[in-house]
């Protein structure tokens, strides 16, 4: 299966790796760690929006550039299978033209399904992290796992199981994350370098706890949900994610089901992020209903032309339904 991977890599020497325009752990340590990897390739990384603040702990973020690589032999798309997640890249028309007319492979490991719209080649498997993936696809085709590379992976794992804390951490996770360490990996530095950069300024402390006193409850308390208009966006999003600094609290909140962050854009646009709980596995289905996906205790969405309060409304009703699927009783 994993040969795959190599086949597309044959025969080309420049490659550009592709993140979506919503970077993470994950992604940005994919995309890493295969620069790393591919050692004997020519690579560009390559991604629509800036790099958030908050991931700079990876030493080599600065290697992610906006410009797109548009004479690369091949292009590999990290952390997504969706069209929704590349629009920036689908609307403009020279990108979309030379993704439509090149070599175009996928690494991805949620389980929502593939939709892209244009021809690609890939590897789909449902794991806590892309990062997971790669290490595996490393093993098997025999690609020399260096330090640097070794780092990076880890960093995708930490970030996506939450430092090996969430529900889609398995034993296996366990093992490649002692593998890695065998590689030359210190995950205890990886670790402080993350909560370095994960430090707040005063200003986006005073935010989060505005945040925090902004949060609604709903569903008799199951449901808690935070807007972030645009207005919040152009101030605070250089500093710090805003989704990244509230949503683990609102799960900590007893009673929660589900937490969602909802940031609503001039244009129109609505984005959500969704965090389950073990009485709520769901997130994926939940953000599927509104052309999103993920995994069962973390996913997003992104749709078009609602306000805050009608996504809120759509987020009780398929919440609703959802539990209905599941538990006829309910």
């Amino acid at each position: 299966m994993y040969n795959t991977f190599t086949e597309f890599l044959e025969n080309k020497q420049r490659i550009c790796i592709i993140q979506a325009e919503n970077p993470d752990g994950d992604s940005l340590g994919s995309a890493l760690a295969l620069d790393y990897l591919l050692e004997d390739k020519d690579i560009s990384l390559y991604c629509p929006v800036e790099i958030p603040k908050y991931l700079h702990y990876m030493p080599d973020w600065s290697r992610v550039t906006k410009e797109f690589d548009f004479i690369a032999d091949g292009y590999i798309i990290v952390d997504t299978a969706a069209d929704i997640l590349l629009s920036k890249l689908l609307d403009d028309l020279a990108i979309k033209k030379r993704l439509n007319t090149s070599e175009v492979f996928v690494l991805d490991h949620h389980e929502t399904e593939d939709d892209l719209s244009f021809a690609h080649k890939g590897l789909i498997q449902i794991l806590p992290a892309c990062c997971d993936l790669i290490y595996k696809i490393a093993i098997e085709q025999d690609i020399k796992i260096n330090a640097k590379a070794a780092e990076y992976l880890m960093c995708g794992i930490l970030s996506d199981t939450l430092g090996l804390t969430s529900m889609s951490t398995t034993s296996d996770t366990l093992r490649v994350v002692a593998e890695l360490i065998d590689c030359g990996v210190n995950i205890s530095d990886v670790e402080e370098n993350r909560r370095d950069f994960m430090k707040k300024s005063q200003k986006i402390f005073n935010y989060k706890a505005d945040l925090i006193k902004r949060t609604e409850f709903f569903m008799d308390g199951t449901l808690a949900t935070v807007h972030i208009p645009w207005s919040d966006i152009k101030e605070y999003s250089d500093d710090y994610n805003p989704n990244v600094l509230i949503l683990e609290e609102l799960r900590l909140v007893e009673g929660i089901e589900v937490a969602a962050c909802v940031k609503t854009y001039p244009d129109g646009k609505v984005t959500g992020k969704i965090r389950g709980t073990k009485h709520f596995p769901y997130a994926d289905e939940l953000a599927e209903y509104f052309g999103g996906g993920g995994h069962p205790y973390a996913a997003g969405f992104r749709t078009y032309d609602i306000n805050y309060d009608e996504a809120v409304h759509e987020l009780i009703d398929a919440i609703y339904k959802i539990k209905k699927e599941h538990d006829e009783t309910l």
